[in-house]
Formats: structure tokens, C-alpha cells, sequence
């Protein structure tokens, strides 16, 4: 990288970290004067600041309210983003792709920027896409499913604390009969690989990208082997 875009990148960064908003818009409109690809700085720069805000609430150095504005503020960077970049952030299933996705963040976590970003990039891989928001409980995460006719279930946790609702979920399904309806997707900071395959869940993707990537393997895995 660039000293002016590792420059940009940290400014980024620290736009969402100090709690800036009008500097974070300021980033957006140079980086777009100077052909700085937008959604790079989003995952690397403004992502990154996102990250640390929330590391530092997990750990009890900042006020639910500091975590809040600095989320609204990351909420208008993606929008901005987003709107300068073409990408679908409409809520509800917008495409007309076959395979539906249901996403939510877990409960007990208001993490939304990560969730929003992926299903941005699956609407727009051609994937139809049902939101549920943030702190959504496994209950309501099951029940819509079903209402949707879904084909993956995708859930993010990115506090530390609510992990558990991943693994609660894959218990959930299993308990109502339901699991092997779908295919099911985690993500968020804290969660790797291997916490997938502990709570029994079918795919892990650590970035938008790697969501769709994963979303498509998953999807032609399970038509082969309906097939077999």
C-alpha cells in the first residue's frame, strides 16, 4: 500500500475511533477525488476504526453511548459508500436470484455495519436477501426462516458475549426439527473457523466476500448431494 493510501486508510480509521463525523466525511469525498477504490477503504480504513470502538466497549473501556454514536457514524459511511459505489442496501428481498438468505445479528449484540455490508455484496452477487436487523433472538431468526422459504441462514457476532447465540441457534433448529432445512453461516470478529465447525454451523466467511464466495460453494454443495 501507498504511503498517501495507508495515510488515508488511518485517517480512517481514527475518523471512527475519536468519534468524528464530520472528518469521516471529509475522508470519503478525498478518497473519491483521488480514485481511492471506496469499498477497500471502507474494510480497511473505516472498518478497522469500527473494530477497535468495539474491542474497546467489549473490554469495558467505553460507554454504551460512545459505542452508539460512533456506530451511527460508521451507519452514514457505509450508506455513503454504498451510494457512491451502486451497491444494493435496500432491507428486504430486492433480487431475483433463487437462493434466499436470511441474515440478522444475533441477540444481546447491535452490531450492524459487517451484516449490512454483506448483504450487500450477496444482493448484488444476485442473491435475494431478508435482513433482520440487529439483536434478533434465535426464536425470531427460526420463525422467519420458515416464513421466507430461506436456503441459508447467516448470523453475525461480533461481541465476544454473544457468540453463544450462534451455538443456541444451531441447538434451536435442531431442537423445533428444522436444521437440516438450511444452510447455516456465521461471521463476525470474534468468530474462526473452528468455532463454526464446534457449534455444528456449515460455512464461516471473514469477509463480504468471502460470504458470497462461501454462499455459492455451500448452495452447489448441497444440490450435489440432493442429487447423489
Amino acid at each position: 500500500m501507498s504511503s498517501d493510501r495507508a495515510e488515508i486508510f488511518e485517517r480512517a480509521r481514527l475518523s471512527i475511533t475519536e468519534e468524528d463525523d464530520d472528518k469521516a466525511m471529509e475522508i470519503i469525498e478525498e478518497a473519491a477525488g483521488d480514485e481511492i477504490d471506496l469499498m477497500e477503504l471502507l474494510m480497511e480504513g473505516f472498518s478497522a476504526g469500527n473494530q477497535e470502538v468495539m474491542d474497546r466497549f467489549d473490554i469495558g473501556e467505553i460507554s454504551v453511548a460512545e459505542l452508539l454514536y460512533a456506530s451511527d457514524i460508521m451507519k452514514e459511511v457505509t450508506d455513503e459508500i454504498f451510494r457512491r459505489t451502486g451497491l444494493n442496501d435496500t432491507p428486504g428481498p430486492v433480487a431475483t436470484g433463487k437462493v434466499r438468505v436470511l441474515l440478522a445479528t444475533v441477540a444481546g449484540d447491535i452490531h450492524d455495519i459487517g451484516k449490512s455490508i454483506v448483504a450487500a455484496f450477496l444482493r448484488n452477487a444476485g442473491f435475494e436477501v431478508i435482513d433482520l436487523g440487529c439483536e434478533v433472538p434465535v426464536e425470531a431468526i427460526a420463525a422467519a426462516a420458515r416464513e421466507f422459504n430461506v436456503d441459508i441462514i447467516g448470523t453475525s457476532a461480533i461481541l465476544t458475549s454473544s457468540l453463544k447465540e450462534q451455538k443456541k441457534l444451531e441447538q434451536y433448529l435442531r431442537k423445533i426439527g428444522d436444521r437440516d432445512k438450511y444452510i447455516t453461516m456465521v461471521g463476525g470478529a470474534p468468530v474462526t473457523e473452528r468455532w463454526a465447525e464446534k457449534i455444528g454451523a456449515d460455512g464461516y466467511s471473514e469477509s463480504a466476500q468471502d460470504a458470497v464466495k462461501k454462499a455459492l460453494e455451500l448452495i452447489q454443495r448441497k444440490k450435489q448431494n440432493s442429487t447423489e
